[in-house]
């Protein structure tokens, strides 16, 4: 049976929403759980980054990675009011991408 693939872009947080992470994923259900538990010891655990405040689901790995790519270079204004549009509230919206 084919399944199908979905490839995210992805903005993660911290409680206080000091820092702004964007990231891609073909396997996102998994990557925001390493963020959550901090399996790696790079940008995203080092700021504890552990909410999900933004995504964007893609059916190719192409287009994910050109929006991620576009999304990376705006200032932080944009990429807050690109969540502020998405998620007024900030809320962790993890629970919506349990697999």
């Amino acid at each position: 049976m084919f399944q199908e693939k979905n490839f995210f872009v992805y903005i993660m947080t911290n409680k206080n929403h000091t820092v702004i992470y964007v990231g891609f994923s073909g396997q996102v259900y998994e990557r925001i759980h390493q963020h959550k538990k901090k399996y790696s010891k790079g940008f995203a655990n080092k700021y504890n980054l552990n909410k999900l405040v933004y995504y964007e689901k893609f059916e190719s790995p192409n287009e994910a990675i050109k929006r991620e790519k576009q999304i990376k270079k705006w200032n932080r204004e944009w990429k807050i009011n690109l969540i502020n549009d998405f998620n007024p509230n900030w809320d962790d919206l993890s629970h919506f991408l349990q697999p």
